[in-house]
């Protein structure tokens, strides 16, 4: 069973909020949902916090649960320096016991992504379910798979982000090169960061396991679950070809 092997990736919490300060469209549909299907709401991989903690701030009581501690770490200052109260958790997405179920359940970003295998999105899957309540959602966002930007060419580096440096060390930018491997369906991603006032590029590996449309559909239901909705866009739009998306929303068969 393996997980993707990101754990050096964000190497700094501060670094990664500021990498993706502009992504602030999904909070309102993850909002929107978790208000409809009811707390208490749990997200997976949560990360620094970027949309747990303006769910919190919507006044929700919801539960961050990600494997690795610096980013937690950050999550809880940023959160603490807000006022709002969240549950973080430190534990592996595929194994986890908190001793409570939850009406809603998210899994935002594309971080269903650091599931490799079968044995771990089943794993996964299976945690899932024990922690929801019957009548409650799991919401998956994945973005819908492109095959320019999987068959790009390895050699070429292309933009991600540019942001001033958190210590000073004037602006970073973030290009990117990637090799996707069509039997294992894993998207190798290579980050490069160049700090302006600082002659060494840092570089950084994501792995990225690829989830075509019928694919995770299928992979919902063969592990337990029905799919009530699939959107193609945060407005509820229908999933379609062109859709840049695939926001599910699942419950428990």
């Amino acid at each position: 069973m393996n997980l993707a092997a990101s754990a050096p990736l964000y190497f700094d919490g501060r670094h990664y909020d500021e990498q993706n300060k502009k992504v602030t469209d999904d909070i309102p549909f993850f909002e929107c949902q978790a208000k409809k299907y009811g707390e208490p709401v749990l997200e997976l991989a949560c990360g620094t916090g970027r949309v747990t903690i303006p769910l919190a701030e919507a006044g929700m009581d919801i539960v961050g649960l990600d494997v690795h501690s610096s980013m937690l770490e950050h999550a809880r200052k940023k959160a603490a320096a807000k006022g709002v109260a969240v549950e973080w958790v430190q534990a592996d997405c595929r194994d986890f016991r908190l001793g409570k179920k939850f009406n809603t359940i998210i899994f935002p970003f594309n971080t269903i992504a650091v599931l490799f295998d079968l044995e771990s999105i089943e794993a996964c899957l299976s945690c899932v379910r024990k922690h929801l309540m019957d009548d409650s959602r799991f919401i998956i966002h994945f973005f819908n798979a492109r095959f320019d930007y999987l068959t790009r060419d390895p050699s070429e580096r292309f933009p991600v982000a540019e942001y001033p440096d958190p210590d000073g060390k004037g602006q970073v930018v973030v290009t990117e090169s990637n090799v996707y491997d069509t039997a294992s369906q894993i998207n190798h991603i290579k980050w490069y960061y160049k700090f302006e006032n600082h002659p060494e590029e840092h570089v950084e590996e994501l792995n990225m396991r690829i989830f075509f449309p019928q694919e995770l559909d299928a992979l919902l239901h063969y592990n337990g679950f029905a799919i009530d909705a699939k959107y193609g866009d945060y407005d509820e739009t229908p999933f379609a070809s062109d859709s840049l998306r695939q926001l599910i929303v699942c419950r428990k068969r």
